[in-house]
């Protein structure tokens, strides 16, 4: 009965590591999609590049916030 109760508990474990992960891969895939997005519409506003870059750089301050505070609350 222990072992099976062990390998509930490590299958549990690798199914939401699995989870963080895909959500890792997913959120950073959105994330660089939004900030080209963005930095395309604020060039065709007529904004310079440098400043457009700048201005969408928050969108991967926010995500590594956001990730901060995962690995805070998992530690």
């Amino acid at each position: 009965m222990r072992v099976r109760g062990a390998f509930s508990v490590a299958f549990s474990i690798a199914r939401l590591l699995c989870g963080l992960l895909f959500l890792w891969i997913l959120l950073g895939w959105q994330v660089r999609k939004a900030r080209r997005a963005l930095e395309r519409q604020l060039i065709l506003q007529g904004m310079k590049k440098e400043d457009a870059k700048r201005i969408s750089a928050q969108y991967s301050r926010l995500r590594e916030s956001i990730f901060g505070a995962m690995r805070a609350g998992l530690r």
